[in-house]
Parts: C-alpha cells; sequence; structure tokens
C-alpha cells in the first residue's frame, strides 16, 4: 500500500467520513443485532432559530463519547436527534422579517403569520442541524423531530387534556413574569437577572387618624396598588399600629395595617408596603391575608386607570412623577443610591413586570412529589450527586407553572370557549360544537403553550407516545439525559414529572450535567467582553477533534470549564502524533514476511510492559467511564498513547525491529495490537483521526505478509468496530522495564545538567546486581534510548565506582558514567550534595513515621513496605556518599 501523507489533514477528512458513516446506516441502532440491548439518548433540542456555541459543542461531544461507547460495546445506540420550536424566539425572528417587509403580524393576521412562520422555519431550520453534523453527532437523523411536528403535537394534546381531566391544569388570575415588550408571559428561565444602580425611596405612609409609618421600596409607581402595609408582630416600633388602616400616598385610598413575621425587622424601616399585583412575594401574603390584588400596569407596561391621575403614563414616567409629588406633599424621607437585582427578558431586553394575568396553571405540586420520588428511590441518578440538593429545593418549594403564553407560534392550546353557554370544551381533537349546550359558535384559545410544556414530554413523545409504537416499546425508558445543570429545574425536573405521569415509568436512569464554557480566564463569554470563542472558527482552524478533546478532557462533571485555544493546538497536535506513530507503524509492517512469523510469539520485557500497560489503562478507562468520568479517562489514555507508547514503545520497537526474524515480526504484531486498542479507546472522543488512522493500520495490517488471517478482529469501520477487552498481565516484566524507564531518564538528565551534545554518545556501566541478566536482554535498548556507545557499555552485577565518574543510585541498580570529557567536576560535587540532602530528608522522614504509632497500627504489608523503601534509600544514601567522597 502507498506511504500515508506525512501529515493529517482534517479539511479532507471529516465531512467524508461523516457522510460514509451515515450513508452506510451506522448511527442507526439497526446496525446492532435484533436482540442488542438498546442505549438510548434523547438530544437536548436546540432552538430552530440556534447558532452553534460552546453549549452546544459541549453536550454534543459529551453525548456523541456516550453513544459511540455504547456502539462499540455492542449496544443497540439510538441517538435521537430533534429541535424545539422556540416560541419566543422565533415569533422575534419572524417579526423582524415582517417589520423589514414594512408589515406586521397585527396587520397580516393569525393565518397569514403562521404560513411566514414555517416557511420561515423551511429555510432556516436546518442550519443548527447542519452544525451539529459538523461536531460528529452520530445521531440517527432519520428519527430526527420537530417539537411542532405532528406526532409530537398530538402528544402535546393528549397530555393537555389528561391533565385537565386529571384536574392538574386549571384557568386562574395569578402573578406571572410579563415581558410588556414581546407582550406575553415568560417562563423564569426567560429571565435574566442583572445587578445595576438604582435608588432606595424611604417615605411616610400616612396613618388614619394621625401619626405615619416610615417605608423603603425600589418601585415606588407600585405605591398605587397597595393593599397593605406589613410590620413584624414583635417590632415594638410599630405594635399600636396593628390593626389600624394607613391611606395609599396621593390616592389617599384606606388599606389596612398588618402583622405578619415575614417582614424583616432589619431591613430599610421595619415596615414592609404590600403590592400582591406587582410582586411575588407580597402576592402570597395577600392571599394569606385575603387581601385585594389590585393591578395598576396595562400590558405595556403603562399605568391603567388604577393609577388615578398618572393613568397613561410610562411606568418609569409615573415613577418620577409619582416621587416628586409626594416631596411636594412632605411623604418622602430620603432617596439613597442601592443596587438592584433587576429581572430582564432574556429576548426582548427590556425589564420584566411581576403581573396578575389570567393564564393557563399545571398544579405541579403532586408531580413535584413523584420527581423527588424517583431520586430518592434511587430510579433516577443525578451526577454529580451534589445537585440532588439543588433538585430538592426546587421542587420541594415548587409553585403553580404558567404554561399559556401570548404567542402565536406555538402549541395552541386545546381549549374552546362558548359564546352561548360560556362552556370550555377541552379535546385532542379539533371540536366542531360545544361540549355542554351543543352550540356550534365556539372558538379556540388565543395562547399558546409554553416551549417547555413540549419539552418536558421529549424522551418519550419522540418514540411514539401516546401510540404504543415499536420504537416506544423499545427504546423507552432512555438511558442518559445529558444536559447543563442551569436547566436541571426548568426541563430535567418536568422531563421526570411528565415521565412518572404519562409512563408510569422515569425517562432515564441518570442524569449528567454539565457546567458552562467560560473563557481561559474563567469569565463568562460575551460579546461585550469581547471573550466569546466561535466552535466553527475553532473546527475551521484547529479540526472538530482537537476541540472535542480540549472540552471532553478539560473538565469535571457539574463544573465549569475554562477553554484554551493554546490547549486546543495542544490536542490538535495530538491528532498529529497519532497520525505519526499509525505512519510508522504502517510502513513497518510493509516489510513484515510470515516467513519470520514464530510457532509461539515470545515477547521481550518491553512488549509485556506495554502489553500490561495497555491492559491497565483499558480496565482504567472502563471503571471511570462507567463512573461517568470522562475527562479523567480521555486523560489517562492520551498519557498513555502520547508518552508510554509513542514515546517509549514505538522507541524500543525500533531497536527491536533491527533485530528481523522472529524479533521483528512479534514486534510488529504488538505494535498494531496496542495500536489498534489505543484507537478504539478514543474513538468516542476524536472520532475523525481515529477513524482515519485506523483504516489506514487495518490496511497496512491485511495487505501485510504476516501469514495471519487478514480479517480477524477487524470490523469495517472503527466506528463499529468492538470495545477493547484487557488481555493478559506481565507485572514483574512490567516491573523490569520500568527500572529501565528510571535509568534512561536519569541519564539523560545527568546529560542535560551537564550539557553533553545530544548526539554524543558514551560510556556507562551499570551495577545491575540480581537484574543483570534483565538488564542485558535490553542492552541494544538501553543503549539507543540514552544515547549510549553500545561498545563501551557494560552490564554487570557489581562493580568499583570508577574514579572521576557520575554515579546514578537507584536503590539495588547503580549505574556509573565517566567523567573525561562530558562533565564538570564541581558541578558534579554539588548536584551529589544535593542528592545527599534529599535522600537524608526522605530517609528521616520515613525513620520518624517507623517510629510512630502508625507501625503498630498500619497493616503488616503496608508497614513492610515502607521499611523496604527506608532499605532502598539508605543503600542509594552510602552509595552517593561514597562517591562524592571519591571526588573529594
Amino acid at each position: 500500500m502507498p506511504d500515508m501523507p506525512k501529515a493529517y489533514d482534517f479539511h479532507s477528512t471529516e465531512e467524508r467520513l461523516y457522510q460514509w458513516w451515515e450513508e452506510n446506516g451506522w448511527f442507526k441502532p439497526e446496525a446492532r443485532p435484533a436482540n442488542a440491548k438498546p442505549f438510548v439518548i434523547s438530544i437536548p433540542p436546540p432552538n430552530v432559530t440556534g447558532e452553534l456555541h460552546n453549549g452546544h459543542a459541549m453536550f454534543v461531544s459529551l453525548e456523541d463519547l456516550m453513544i459511540r461507547r455504547a456502539r462499540m460495546q455492542g449496544r443497540a445506540a439510538l441517538w435521537v436527534p430533534g429541535v424545539d420550536h422556540a416560541g419566543i424566539a422565533t415569533q422575534l425572528q419572524v417579526e423582524k422579517m415582517l417589520i423589514r417587509e414594512g408589515t406586521s403580524r397585527q396587520e397580516i393576521g393569525r393565518e397569514a403569520f403562521l404560513e411566514r412562520a414555517w416557511a420561515w422555519k423551511e429555510k432556516y431550520g436546518s442550519h443548527i442541524t447542519r452544525q451539529l453534523r459538523r461536531l460528529g453527532a452520530s445521531c440517527d437523523w432519520g428519527r430526527e423531530r420537530f417539537t411542532l411536528d405532528e406526532g409530537l403535537s398530538r402528544a402535546v394534546r393528549e397530555a393537555f387534556v389528561r391533565m385537565y381531566r386529571m384536574g392538574l391544569i386549571y384557568q386562574a388570575e395569578y402573578l406571572v413574569n410579563w415581558s410588556p415588550g414581546l407582550q406575553t408571559a415568560v417562563s423564569d428561565l426567560e429571565v435574566e437577572y442583572s445587578e445595576e444602580p438604582g435608588f432606595l425611596y424611604y417615605f411616610n405612609y400616612p396613618v388614619a387618624g394621625g401619626g405615619s409609618i416610615p417605608v423603603a421600596t425600589t418601585r415606588p409607581e407600585t405605591i398605587l396598588g397597595d393593599t397593605a402595609v406589613a410590620v413584624h408582630p414583635d417590632d415594638e416600633r410599630y405594635q399600636a399600629y396593628i390593626g389600624k388602616t394607613c391611606l395609599v400616598p396621593m390616592l389617599n385610598r384606606e388599606i389596612p395595617i398588618i402583622a405578619d413575621e415575614y417582614v424583616d425587622m432589619a431591613f430599610g424601616t421595619g415596615a414592609l408596603k404590600i403590592t400582591p399585583g406587582h410582586d411575588p412575594n407580597d402576592f402570597e401574603i395577600g392571599k394569606k391575608h385575603g387581601l385585594e390584588i389590585i393591578n395598576v400596569m396595562n400590558r405595556d407596561a403603562t399605568m391603567n386607570h388604577q393609577a388615578g391621575p398618572y393613568a397613561e403614563m410610562d411606568r418609569f414616567a409615573c415613577r418620577e412623577k409619582l416621587w416628586a409629588d409626594m416631596d411636594a406633599a412632605g411623604l418622602t424621607l430620603k432617596k439613597e443610591n442601592y443596587t438592584l437585582n433587576v429581572p430582564r427578558s432574556q429576548r426582548g431586553g427590556e425589564i420584566i413586570e411581576p403581573l396578575v394575568s389570567k393564564q393557563w396553571f399545571v398544579d405541579a405540586e403532586p408531580m413535584a412529589k413523584m420527581g423527588l420520588r424517583a431520586v430518592h428511590s434511587g430510579r433516577v441518578k443525578i451526577v454529580p450527586d451534589r445537585f440532588v440538593k439543588v433538585w430538592d429545593n426546587w421542587l420541594e418549594n415548587i409553585r403553580p407553572w404558567c404554561i399559556s403564553r401570548q404567542l402565536w407560534w406555538g402549541h395552541r392550546i386545546p381549549v374552546w370557549y362558548c359564546a352561548d353557554c360560556g362552556g370550555q370544551t377541552v379535546a385532542t381533537t379539533d371540536p366542531t360544537h360545544c361540549a355542554h349546550c351543543g352550540s356550534a359558535h365556539i372558538e379556540q384559545d388565543p395562547d399558546v403553550l409554553d416551549t417547555w410544556f413540549s419539552s418536558g414530554l421529549w424522551p418519550f413523545s419522540t418514540l411514539g407516545w401516546p401510540e404504543q409504537t415499536p420504537d416506544l416499546q423499545r427504546f423507552y425508558p432512555t438511558d442518559v439525559m445529558e444536559t447543563g445543570y442551569d436547566i436541571l429545574f426548568f426541563w430535567v425536573a418536568r422531563m421526570v414529572m411528565s415521565a412518572t405521569l404519562f409512563t408510569n415509568d422515569v425517562p432515564f436512569h441518570t442524569v449528567y450535567l454539565h457546567g458552562l464554557v467560560r473563557d481561559e480566564h474563567g469569565q463568562k463569554m460575551s460579546k461585550t467582553k469581547g471573550n466569546v470563542t466561535d466552535p466553527l472558527d475553532v473546527m475551521n482552524e484547529y479540526g472538530t477533534d482537537a476541540l472535542r478533546f480540549t472540552l471532553l478532557t478539560g473538565g469535571t462533571p457539574g463544573n465549569d470549564l475554562n477553554l484554551s485555544l493554546d490547549k486546543v493546538a495542544s490536542n490538535r497536535n495530538f491528532a498529529n502524533k497519532i497520525w505519526n506513530a499509525v505512519r510508522f507503524v504502517t510502513r513497518s509492517l510493509s516489510k513484515a514476511s510470515r516467513a519470520d512469523q514464530p510457532a509461539r510469539p515470545e515477547y521481550t520485557t518491553a512488549d509485556k510492559w506495554i502489553l500490561t500497560r495497555l491492559a491497565d489503562i483499558i480496565k482504567q478507562t472502563d471503571r471511570l467511564m462507567d463512573n461517568y468520568l470522562y475527562g479523567e479517562a480521555g486523560r489517562q489514555v492520551y498519557d498513555f498513547l502520547w508518552g508510554d507508547f509513542a514515546d517509549w514503545y514505538v522507541e524500543t520497537a525500533k531497536v527491536q525491529l533491527e533485530e528481523g526474524g522472529e524479533r521483528a515480526w512479534t514486534t510488529l504484531f504488538v505494535l498494531q495490537h496496542v495500536l489498534d486498542h489505543s484507537l478504539r479507546l478514543l474513538h468516542p472522543y476524536i472520532p475523525f483521526v481515529t477513524e482515519e488512522t485506523w483504516q489506514q493500520l487495518k490496511q497496512a495490517y491485511q495487505t501485510a505478509d504476516l501469514g495471519i488471517a487478514p480479517d480477524e478482529g477487524w470490523a469495517e469501520a472503527l466506528i463499529i468496530a468492538a470495545w477493547p477487552q484487557a488481555g493478559n498481565l506481565y507485572p514483574e516484566a512490567a516491573a523490569d522495564y520500568e527500572r529501565l524507564r528510571d535509568l534512561v531518564r536519569e541519564i539523560r538528565a545527568a546529560r542535560s545538567d551537564n550539557k553533553v551534545e545530544p548526539a554524543k554518545r558514551i560510556a556507562a556501566t551499570v551495577a545491575a546486581g540480581e537484574k543483570t541478566a534483565v538488564f542485558s536482554a535490553q542492552q541494544a535498548t538501553l543503549a539507543f534510548l540514552a544515547r549510549l556507545d553500545e561498545e563501551r557499555l557494560h552490564i554487570v552485577p557489581s562493580a568499583e565506582a570508577p574514579d572521576a565518574a557520575i554515579t546514578l543510585a537507584l536503590g539495588a541498580v547503580t549505574c556509573y558514567l565517566p567523567l573525561a570529557g562530558m562533565v564538570d567536576l564541581d558541578k558534579e560535587k554539588e548536584r551529589l550534595s544535593g542528592e545527599l540532602d534529599e535522600l537524608k530528608q526522605q530517609i528521616d522522614r520515613l525513620n520518624k513515621l517507623l517510629n510512630s504509632p502508625f507501625a503498630e497500627k498500619a497493616p503488616t504489608a503496608v508497614v513492610q513496605k515502607e521499611r523496604d523503601k527506608l532499605a532502598q534509600l539508605q543503600a542509594s544514601q552510602a552509595e552517593v556518599s561514597e562517591r562524592l567522597a571519591s571526588l573529594a
């Protein structure tokens, strides 16, 4: 076969391989036998309006890793893709388009607007999925779903109707997050809080019959909606006022003075104005005390008739005018600077107004109890488990969930109102007559459902629920839900609650939470800071594998990750390292001859060491991955392939290949075996470079004249190859090679310290004691790796320290490097003195340990290990002391 190119070109590789995988059907669970155990992940559906960002890159990399590993383990791996209709975001995009055309949704009407919205979705909706493909997402695209497609729309209606009939969905006046710009209620997730400078306004509340109570507020305009003033029942300052009434400034509306333990006596003046119509905490106090709920604002955040003389004013203009009027009336006390936690619309950016509105709600408390049981019974595991406390806090304090939105794009609420009898008809299919009186004069509720309502059904609706489809029967419940910790409650909890309600089962057994992707300094990425890293730009410059590996190995579950482009560049170099290792092995395989095939391979010490290390790393990788520690698993495989294999075994193999014959044949077999298994371990992390190089390795192996069945153990593609299994261990041989490595490192360090030219080969004497035979068998390897002159390399059981030589003491093995022509004697004395000081410190520490209660309490084997270590250190100390004396 022709030589591999000198360098890996990801530009010409990634799209070609992805298309090949997809065309061969390897992303489908049907690529495995019909009786294969399923492994299923439902993708967190990105918004149909979305542009690829680092959050997408993170979840795609993690989920693709899980899916690819499961597929290689023989599981029927199904990764269900899809996108969310993103009610507010999509409607905003279409409205902006209409504005550019000189019209609006109100002008063209609902039906025409929805036609334009669907047209927009068809044109732009696949943009985000094309970008997910770029990341290597091995989803089953034949099962792609959209939250507004026919099947999911049916599931949404079915869920709404069932919950309505259970009494879990109801219509009521309640306080919601109102977006004046979007003209709709929004979910808590769509509200972003920011610290902004503001004021705390102090004023006197006039008490009927005389006197006043000082009160503080950050929103004076809401004074007009006050329906009580509250004080703490134990606050002696206001005891005399409890039960009396006071007058709303400028309106003179009489309201009660009440006692409630919610009031913080130390905050502000210790008295609290209660505005149930514009504050969530006040709303709860209002319900508790039966207070009137007054809304003083219109839906566009102007003041309504309840504001009296301030009606029709903008809320902030009202704030200034009201405060000026109160000041003129002698009611104000002071205005001081105060840092506000301001709620802003995630989409529109304007300040959210808590507003009482007639909306549809879910009574979430009964469902929350099911969610709590699911986690605490162990049926759902949260990784990392510290987020169980967050889960509990949310669900134990859950409030009614507002599910209606004043939008046109989305799942329209399946409720029809009768113009004749006023009854409500709730149905899964569009009715023609009122269910109560039979009238044909019915009209559907104009609002749509919160996007999170449909998203909460995602794991089972995407598989066909409410129908008992073959996919639902085989692939539900799913296995893992991987998502960001920031939507644990908003999405994950709702999926668990909905699933337990509708399927009587949990939707997945594990919730894996990743953190935010921050810049290299740990700062949140934002356009205003100019620190946003575009993953598409990163992939174009460094390759998809480099970005994936950086994201996958740069953090731990539930923690934020700092993304450094230097690290991405380093991981691009890792891909090149893999390429060069495979290139070396494939070129070597081309020289193989079946005439050299031994009846039974005789492994060298180095062969046994690398095979043992491979077995260890496979076991470690499985243990770490089974515990969701993907980052550490990837880091260990990286260290193994780059360090143990490429830097050590490949270099040793070059010596063994020079010997030819059976030794060369066995070395070639070990090289391809270890590399094959390493590429399999790395494939879930870096699928493109591993597939490309594995195909090269496979072709070289199958065309090599090794005398082995060429197809044995090789699949058509790495993506469907078997996950590696740990082989035999050779602990004694592995320990012997480690001693050789230690010696090589010491010799290299000595050469470096003494500025020996890299190409210069030097003499050495190794007193190896009982390991003389082991070191003698590796003499050529030692000479090659340490740049020694093999003719002047002497390996003997023992030797007298020669004059003027560097002494390297490694326990029972001592190496002498003649100083002649290579070392500064004064510097060598200084080095040995430093080594002697370090040995003395270690010996003192071990003596102290062995003379402590540790020696009596610790297991015998552990104590003996420390004693053996002490003996080795003392031997080294004697050796170094003797050597230092010889240089005096």
